[in-house]
């Protein structure tokens, strides 16, 4: 499913906890010519129930994307049930995102809270 600058996965198999207002992701920035082969693998494992209910990468030459890099988000529905936060990282690792990724809330995006703009520490998590 695409929709303006980004292309989403949901969960397909399996029950996950509704999306509430402490809702946030793990960010995982990737090289342009990486972008699709991580993106599948994150796709996968998103329908097939192994990670939260949605995940979504930004489509190539968008806005949301740089030249270069571009990002998938794989989101939780609140990143105080630590538990679900750290089961989802651990599938990216199984899937190989090993190297360290951070975990913002939504209600920082909503703010417009991003780390080339803020002096505070936005990630929540990074590991």
């Amino acid at each position: 499913m695409t929709n303006g600058y980004w292309i989403y996965a949901h969960r397909k198999d399996g029950e996950y906890p509704e999306h509430t207002s402490r809702g946030g992701k793990w960010l995982i920035f990737v090289g342009g010519h990486n972008l699709s082969r991580i993106w599948r693998r994150i796709r996968s494992a998103t329908e097939e129930g192994k990670l939260g209910g949605l995940a979504k990468a930004s489509k190539h030459g968008s806005r949301a994307q740089s030249p270069n890099n571009g990002v998938i988000c794989v989101y939780t529905y609140d990143w105080k049930d630590i538990h679900d936060v750290k089961r989802i990282r651990e599938e990216l690792r199984k899937i190989g995102i090993i190297r360290k990724i951070s975990y913002k809330t939504d209600e920082d995006t909503e703010r417009g809270v991003y780390r080339a703009n803020s002096s505070e520490d936005i990630s929540k998590y990074y590991e």
